[in-house]
């Protein structure tokens, strides 16, 4: 078949090398000069199928409220007008009890698990290289109250089988050696010892050039203004260098798939929650980490990449801006600052991105009610750590064979 992706992100990517690899003819569209220029350029690096956990969960209203008072708040509303907020909002609060927690953190898991074989698998098959580690996570507690709040998390975990370690002050510090200096400001941590990291720029671009190879063409620098849909099939895509026609379309478009889906009648529930990140050039060794630390106090990851630390973090409601507020970056400055002060982070590049956040932190990934239609998209914070697997599942779909793992409960029919 003829495919059209849109979207050169890592999911449209990912998506695109497993449709070429299945005998499709595939181009991808996008508005960029190139692969991984928005959401997927300076993501914080983790590769955490571990730690997929849904925002919504129970008692998440209370504690947002105490982070809005926060002065490095982790959470971020900024007034909009946008009459597609509240609904998201409403709908991610009814998604904020034990059983749906449960429900949502094991299709999570059950993605991200997968998506890491296929990433493994991927890597072993080309030999891609970018600045990847597998030395796992550290889920930092700075509260005993935190520290026994994971068990609801290491119950989920050990029933989906994935590993994890309960750690105290010096498991951190034998994990994450530089720790020991600010032992201090911790009480124990949670490390998921098969997490990994990897920078997602640079894994898209690799990608990207095998995919060409398999025959992929990427159409950068070409805006999508229109999915021209006539009953229960799309007809074309309308672009800024004139209508495109497949057999099929892949819509992943991150957080802007759900304003094209809604021109075609499809309500997908996806809403952009902004985050932020800096990148600073090591230069002291011994203070950096060894591989990543989610501190969940801040809701900030810190990740080592190569010779760069990335700082990334916060979630920001409040419509499509990508605007640097100085206030952000001194919340990634205060954290990293405080436990890796490794670099110069006056110096740090600051950059900002669009996670396409679905309200039960699930993706949305198959068929649509038009039959030559699909969906890859909605992984929020976890695009990086779900990529492969998406794609690979998706593909499958698409190609007419039995995905690897259940996918019925993935699709935009749960809504």
């Amino acid at each position: 078949m003829r495919i059209a992706v849109l979207g050169a992100g890592v999911i449209g990517t990912t998506t695109a090398y497993y449709l070429a690899k299945a005998g499709h003819e595939v181009t991808v569209y996008d508005r960029q000069s190139g692969p991984a220029l928005e959401t997927s350029f300076a993501n914080a690096g983790e590769i955490s199928p571990g730690y997929s956990t849904p925002w919504a969960a129970p008692g998440i209203p209370l504690k947002a409220m105490k982070w809005l008072l926060m002065r490095h708040s982790p959470l971020i509303l900024r007034p909009t007008l946008d009459p597609h907020l509240l609904p998201w909002m409403l709908s991610l609060l009814a998604n904020c009890t034990s059983a749906a927690y449960a429900l949502n953190k094991g299709r999570m898991l059950r993605v991200a698990g997968y998506s890491r074989e296929c990433l493994i698998a991927l890597r072993e098959e080309t030999g891609i290289a970018y600045d990847h580690r597998s030395q796992g996570t550290v889920q930092l507690f700075r509260t005993q109250k935190q520290l026994d709040h994971a068990g609801r998390d290491t119950e989920v975990l050990a029933a989906d089988g994935v590993p994890f370690e309960l750690l105290d002050r010096d498991g951190v510090a034998r994990a994450e050696p530089a720790l020991s200096a600010v032992k201090d400001t911790f009480v124990g941590g949670l490390r998921l010892p098969l997490d990994e990291t990897g920078d997602c720029y640079l894994f898209t671009n690799a990608l990207a050039k095998t995919a060409e190879g398999l025959g992929v063409r990427f159409r950068h620098g070409v805006s999508i203004s229109r999915i021209d849909a006539e009953g229960s099939e799309v007809r074309g895509i309308v672009t800024s260098e004139g209508r495109v026609v497949a057999d099929h379309y892949v819509l992943a478009l991150g957080s802007w798939s759900a304003p094209l889906g809604r021109d075609i009648g499809l309500k997908l529930p996806v809403y952009p929650v902004k985050g932020y990140s800096l990148t600073a050039e090591i230069t002291d060794e011994v203070r950096a980490p060894t591989s990543t630390v989610l501190d969940e106090t801040y809701k900030v990851a810190l990740t080592r990449l190569g010779n760069r630390l990335r700082v990334g973090g916060m979630a920001e409601i409040g419509g499509y801006s990508i605007d640097l507020p100085p206030s952000r970056r001194d919340t990634l400055e205060h954290v990293a600052g405080g436990l890796f002060p490794c670099g110069d982070l006056k110096a740090a590049t600051y950059w900002s991105g669009l996670r396409p956040m679905t309200p039960d932190g699930t993706p949305i990934i198959g068929a649509t009610r038009y039959a030559n239609l699909s969906l890859n998209t909605g992984h929020g914070t976890l695009g990086w750590t779900m990529a492969c697997g998406s794609g690979r599942a998706l593909s499958d779909l698409i190609s007419g064979r039995k995905p690897e793992i259940e996918m019925d409960d993935l699709s935009i029919n749960r809504y």
